[in-house]
């Protein structure tokens, strides 16, 4: 199976916003929780405020080697530019093996030097027990075109099915109307890092991020299969590092 990265783009800042997520995902109207992150290489990813200055998001994302900040858009859709003030990789992240398609410890957290006026959204760490067919709501800033770098930066969410075998390492995600056979709702190029929410008692929780996405069939590109990394594992080493960046978790 050919995966494809998300953070990859030629983009350093974005445009005005168009659209996000293939496969005419629907627009997510009001405030939220989402942030664009961008790099001094021209990689761009979708982060998710989890404290009012702490955004969870992928490790591929935010490699060293390269400056970030977070851009946010106001009521008239001008971006703004918000600064890092610190960068925190899980211990067992492993670029090559990430990039060998193997699965790897891929969340990160970034600190932003100042609050932002969010709402943050709730993380769980419980034990996951994702059977094939269980929905998840994934929301994300990437392309919504496929190669066109304008068609990124408004917040846009699709729900998508688990398929294959879940475990506690990596959920697969699919368009339940296209079942990974022909191009539908999936994750992008500019997702990565991006909240993946299950329904808890009617409460919308955090289970886990975006890391990958192929083609259908397994060829290469986006609208067919969504990785997940879920949090389960990783979630102590979030509490642990959110609490010592100065933003324990509620």
């Amino acid at each position: 199976m050919i995966r494809r990265a998300l953070a990859l783009s030629a983009l350093l800042l974005l445009p005005a916003p168009a659209a996000a997520m293939v496969g005419g995902a629907a627009p997510v109207n009001g405030a939220h929780s989402a942030v664009t992150i961008v790099g001094s290489r021209g990689n761009f990813c979708t982060g998710a405020y989890i404290a009012r200055d702490l955004v969870l998001t992928a490790a591929h994302c935010v490699v060293p080697g390269a400056d970030y900040k977070l851009v946010e858009y106001d009521a008239q859709k001008q971006p703004r530019l918000r600064d890092t003030a610190q960068i925190a990789r899980h211990p067992q992240f492993n670029l090559d093996n990430y990039n060998r398609a193997r699965v790897t410890a891929d969340v990160a957290l970034i600190r932003i030097a100042a609050p932002a006026a969010v709402t943050p959204v709730p993380l769980s760490g419980a034990k996951l027990n994702v059977q094939p067919g269980d929905r998840f709501v994934v929301s994300g800033l990437g392309l919504s075109e496929r190669g066109n770098g304008k068609s990124g930066g408004t917040l846009r969410q699709a729900t998508l099915a688990a398929t294959g075998k879940p475990g506690n390492l990596q959920i697969r995600l699919m368009d339940p109307a296209t079942r990974n056979e022909r191009a539908g709702l999936g994750a992008c190029t500019g997702d990565s890092g991006a909240p993946v929410f299950q329904d808890s008692g009617g409460r919308f929780v955090v289970i886990g991020v975006v890391s990958w996405s192929t083609g259908p069939n397994g060829a290469e590109g986006c609208g067919g299969l969504t990785g997940v990394t879920p949090l389960q594992l990783y979630y102590p080493w979030i509490a642990e590092t959110a609490r010592k960046l100065g933003s324990p978790l509620p």
